[in-house]
């Protein structure tokens, strides 16, 4: 795992400064807090901070093919790479690493940019063509390693994270208000978008080509639930048989690595069966990490015992409370470079600090396994308002919709007519695409009434449906409703938050690396082509999950409801103890002098907040959204993305020698060929 950075004039061919590229190397050092490495020739430079994880000592990046007509740099792994590897070399390749990442730059040698089809992985990577001139720019299907770009005068620049190219000095930092009102109405930016004017996302699945003559965005891949050519429907045994085959191989390849991989554990069911498939399939001696919460509502510390004495794993948890919140929660923005709507994203950085800690630089995650089986709320409560939305009048079918949300603080305690009234909100718009979330994201919706007058006129003429028609085209009419609602989520919530504020980001904050079994693109295509009833049966989620790991797991685990993860809120910024930064920031002349948000509307929210016993869920997103939002503009805008500390201190770096690829290393700054 590591950091990456580039430039290229591509339209004046004129050489790059690699004065430049050193300070967003120095932005994104978090990332790889090893080693640097810079190529710089004619008009591209690239440069790779490293956490050394595969070929420790002879994985120095960026690396050439045999002629030095190639180069690479990549963030990630490639976790088929020893498969690839003998291909690569029964057909005359000469490797001079051991790295994975070096398997990327001889199947471009073979395959051009479709060389990302050969990869089981989940990266972000740049080749330099010299001989085409030409730079690419890859990222996984799934959308697990980021990576942003933005042009200016002729020149690409990208990089890992956003503070990489505000870095450089030529890309200014602007909030993009569009990128706002799509967090505070999907709860997360629509791929290919940044919160930045002027900087694009490549989205997952896609790969970018730069050459004098322009510059094309392709996609390599997308999440298909077409049955059509998949042949008979198999017995339900031979579904679960092929989906746990398919994950034990999943989780041991995510295993490559030269040093120690731990795993999470939630208790929950997703985490539990990628720690029980460790322990049967593989002879890895298994530590375990877990969050648990002082708050009653949001522990689940007694499931996460029961897993780690059932597995005999070394574990080790951590007790987060409402003030560890809301103290790190400055960092997790600045990490994460988007507003947030939760606060789930601050336990989950700490759980890093605990694991680089411990001495791990890489763990096994359960994420992806509810988009791939079903596992969410959202499919239940879809299921259960078409069939209400046969007979809108019905006073017994909405009962279902309390079964959905009694272990959910905020919700179990809610009147049955207030929950009947949400969730009939559009509820015979059967037919639309998007019925899944629509009673969400307009829910979502009604806290931009806080925005202020200013960032409302910005945003007038701004088409969010067809921006969010573009970002999920997609998706078929013919897919039944859990297809379509799988999908959905896949694209928006998974990638763009799940993965990002609450996987990568918070994770490589500590220079960790997570690994994410369920998201093996193979498996991914296998289960979006299970028969429906398979992922959701009734209202029991993850069905064939469940049954594929019914021989590995203790019955109590896999009877047990989804419980959502998440973390305080009210308590973390409003109750005793909370730092002063939280009411600076709302105060009225912050709000103000940031010109975001109204004044008096977000004064009006803290006093009911204030005054509220426990705060219900809308109210709860507007104060982190609002609160989240003053600190981006804060630590980005007015800082310049600087606030939290990029880290220049001394680094070892390395100049790679354009010619013969031989690597002279230095203390200090990187060296120009």
């Amino acid at each position: 795992m590591c950091g990456i950075a580039g430039i290229f004039n591509y339209t004046n061919q004129s050489p790059t400064d690699v004065a430049l590229l050193e300070r967003m190397l120095a932005a994104v050092r978090h990332r790889g807090p090893e080693v640097a490495g810079v190529y710089s020739q004619g008009p591209v430079s690239l440069g790779h901070d490293r956490l050394s994880i595969i070929d420790l000592e002879g994985g120095l990046q960026p690396i050439p093919n045999e002629d030095g007509s190639l180069w690479i740099i990549c963030n990630g792994e490639i976790f088929n790479y020893l498969e690839l590897r003998a291909e690569l070399l029964a057909r005359g390749h000469t490797f001079r690493t051991n790295s994975d990442s070096e398997v990327i730059v001889h199947l471009y040698e073979e395959m051009g940019p479709e060389c990302v089809q050969k990869l089981i992985g989940e990266y972000a990577f740049a080749i330099w063509d010299a001989g085409l001139r030409r730079l690419m720019l890859a990222r996984d299907r799934m959308g697990v390693r980021p990576l942003f770009y933005a042009r200016r005068n002729g020149s690409l620049l990208f990089a890992s994270e956003v503070k990489g190219l505000l870095a450089s000095g030529l890309v200014e930092p602007r909030l993009n208000l569009k990128a706002l009102e799509q967090v505070f109405t999907y709860w997360c930016t629509l791929p290919g978008t940044s919160m930045f004017e002027g900087v694009a996302e490549l989205p997952p699945a896609h790969y970018l080509l730069v050459e004098q003559r322009g510059i094309s965005l392709h996609r390599y891949w997308s999440l298909d639930f077409s049955t059509e050519g998949a042949g008979p429907r198999r017995s339900e045994s031979q579904y679960t048989e092929r989906l746990l085959e398919l994950l034990v191989d999943a989780t041991r390849l995510r295993l490559r690595a030269d040093v120690p991989v731990g795993t999470y554990l939630s208790g929950g069911l997703d985490s539990s069966a990628i720690a029980a498939i460790v322990r049967r399939y593989t002879s890895n001696h298994l530590k375990t990490f877990s969050i648990a919460f002082r708050d009653a509502n949001f522990d689940e510390r007694a499931h996460q015992h029961r897993m780690a004495e059932y597995l005999g794993t070394e574990h080790i948890s951590m007790e987060c409370t409402d003030n560890d919140i809301a103290e790190v929660f400055p960092e997790v923005v600045w990490h994460g470079e988007v507003p947030l709507l939760r606060t789930a994203p601050a336990p989950m950085y700490m759980l890093s600090q605990l694991v680089r800690e411990q001495g791990f630089k890489v763990v096994l995650t359960g994420e992806g396994a509810d988009e791939a089986f079903g596992g969410y709320d959202i499919f239940k409560e879809t299921q259960v308002r078409r069939f209400w939305a046969n007979r809108p009048e019905s006073a017994l079918r909405p009962l279902l919709l309390k079964r959905l949300y009694g272990d959910v603080r905020g919700v179990s305690d809610t009147s049955q007519h207030y929950l009947q009234a949400f969730f009939k909100n559009g509820l015979t718009e059967t037919g639309n695409p998007y019925y899944s979330h629509l009673v969400r994201w307009r829910g979502t919706s009604r806290l931009k009434r806080l925005f202020s007058p200013d960032t409302r006129a910005s945003l007038e003429g701004y088409d969010g449906d067809r921006a969010l028609d573009k970002a999920l085209e997609g998706l078929q009419p013919h897919w039944d409703s859990l297809a379509k609602a799988q999908y959905i989520e896949s694209r928006l919530f998974m990638s763009q938050y799940l993965l990002s504020s609450q996987g990568d980001r918070v994770a490589m904050a500590n220079a960790v690396e997570g690994r994410f079994p369920f998201l093996d693109h193979r498996l991914v295509e296998f289960a979006a082509t299970m028969p429906p009833d398979l992922r959701l049966r009734g209202l029991e989620e993850k069905y064939a999950l469940k049954r594929a790991m019914s021989d590995l797991l203790p019955a109590e685990i896999l009877a047990r409801t989804k419980r959502p993860y998440r973390a305080p809120i009210r308590n973390a910024f409003l109750g005793p103890g909370a730092p002063a930064y939280v009411r600076e920031m709302l105060s009225p002349s912050e709000v103000k002098r940031a010109g975001i948000f109204d004044p008096a509307g977000v004064e009006m929210l803290l006093k009911k907040c204030l005054a509220a016993a426990s705060v219900g869920e809308m109210d709860s997103m507007a104060l982190v959204g609002v609160l989240s939002t003053q600190l981006l503009h804060k630590q980005f805008i007015e800082a310049g993305g600087t606030a939290w500390g990029v880290n220049e201190g001394s680094l070892s770096t390395v100049r790679v020698d354009s010619e013969v690829g031989e690597v002279n290393e230095r203390q200090g700054v990187a060296a120009a060929v």
